[in-house]
C-alpha cells in the first residue's frame, strides 16, 4: 500500500483540528472569566431593604414567559419551595433569633453568575459561556441536558427539565436577562423592584455601594457582610447581608469542586486527544481500504 505524505498530513490535520477548536473555545471562555470580575454589569441585592413583595419574581416570570410553579402553601413564602426549571428567581423568608430577639430574614435566590463558574468549566457543549459583560450566558439550543452544571454548581442553582425516559432534557436557570442587558437595559427583576433592594449597573460601582451599605449596618449588625465581591473570582450577583452567609443558606466560602477542575483540566483535554486519535485512525483506515481496492483493480 502506498499512502502519500500529503494524504497522511490531511488526516493528521483533521484530527488535530478537532481538538484545537474545542481548546480555543475553552480558552476564549477562560479569558472572559479572568476579566469579567473587574468590570462588566452586575446586580447588588440588599437583603435589609427587601420588603418581600416578590415583584422581582413576578417580573422574571413575565419577561421569560415562565409558567406558574406551585407546590402548595406551608406558609406564605413556601410557594414555590425552591428554584426550578420554571422559577429562576425566588424570594424566601426564614425566622431567626439573635440575642433573644426574633427577626425575619428575606433573601433572593438565583444564579450568581460567577466569574470562576463551575458550570462553564464542565459544560461539554459550551452552552454555558462567559459573556463579555461578565455574566454567564446560556444557549439552550446546544444544551445536551447532561446535568454536569447542576451537579457541580456550589449554589445548586441549575435545574433540569424533560423526560428521563427518553433522556431528552434541558437545563434552566437565570440568564441575567441576556436579551435585555446587552442592549443597555436593566434586568427585569432590578427594574421591577419598588424598594431599591436590587441595584443594577457597573460592577465596580456596585462593590463600592455594597461596602458603604455594609459599613452603615456594622454598628447594629456586626456580622454584616458584602457577599460576592471576591467569592469565586467575583460574583455578578452580590449581596448585602446583615448576618453570616450560612444563615441565608449560602456557602461561607464557595469553591469550584475539585472534580470540576479535573473535568476541565484532565478529562476534557483527554477526550479531545482521544477524539483526534479516533479521527486519525478512521482516516488511516479509509486510506488503507482505498489503497487495497485500487490494488485489487490493478490485478
Amino acid at each position: 500500500m502506498q499512502v502519500s505524505r500529503r494524504d497522511f498530513m490531511k488526516v493528521v490535520g483533521l484530527g488535530a483540528g478537532a481538538g484545537l477548536v474545542s481548546g480555543l473555545t475553552s480558552a476564549k471562555a477562560v479569558s472572559a472569566a479572568t476579566t469579567g470580575a473587574t468590570g462588566g454589569r452586575a446586580m447588588l441585592y440588599d437583603a435589609t431593604r427587601c420588603v418581600g413583595c416578590r415583584a422581582c419574581q413576578t417580573a422574571c416570570k413575565r419577561w421569560n414567559r415562565l409558567p406558574a410553579d406551585s407546590t402548595g402553601y406551608g406558609g406564605i413564602y413556601d410557594n414555590p419551595r425552591s428554584l426550578s426549571a420554571q422559577t429562576w428567581t425566588l424570594i424566601k423568608a426564614r425566622d431567626i433569633t439573635t440575642n433573644g430577639q426574633k427577626d425575619l430574614l428575606l433573601c433572593k435566590y438565583q444564579c450568581m453568575h460567577c466569574t470562576d463558574a463551575a458550570c462553564v468549566k464542565v459544560c461539554p457543549t459550551h452552552a454555558l459561556t462567559h459573556h463579555p459583560l461578565g455574566f454567564v450566558a446560556y444557549d439552550e439550543d446546544i444544551c445536551s441536558g447532561c446535568g454536569y452544571c447542576a451537579e457541580f454548581c456550589p449554589f445548586q442553582v441549575p435545574r433540569l427539565a424533560g423526560s428521563t425516559l427518553t433522556g431528552v432534557q434541558k437545563m434552566h436557570k437565570c440568564t441575567f436577562c441576556q436579551d435585555r442587558v446587552p442592549e443597555g437595559r436593566q434586568t427585569a427583576c432590578a427594574e421591577a423592584c419598588p424598594a431599591g433592594a436590587i441595584l443594577f449597573g457597573n460592577r465596580e460601582e456596585l462593590v463600592a455601594e455594597g461596602k458603604k451599605r455594609v459599613g452603615s449596618l456594622k454598628p447594629a449588625y456586626p456580622n454584616a457582610r458584602l457577599y460576592g465581591e471576591k467569592e469565586l473570582g467575583g460574583l455578578h450577583v452580590m449581596y448585602v447581608l446583615k448576618e453570616p452567609p450560612s444563615v441565608y443558606q449560602f456557602p461561607e466560602y464557595p469553591e469550584v469542586p475539585q472534580a470540576a477542575v479535573a473535568w476541565k483540566d484532565v478529562i476534557q483535554p483527554l477526550g479531545w486527544a482521544v477524539g483526534g486519535l479516533t479521527i486519525l485512525g478512521l482516516g488511516l483506515n479509509y486510506l488503507v481500504a482505498r489503497a487495497s481496492v485500487k490494488s485489487g483493480k490493478e490485478k
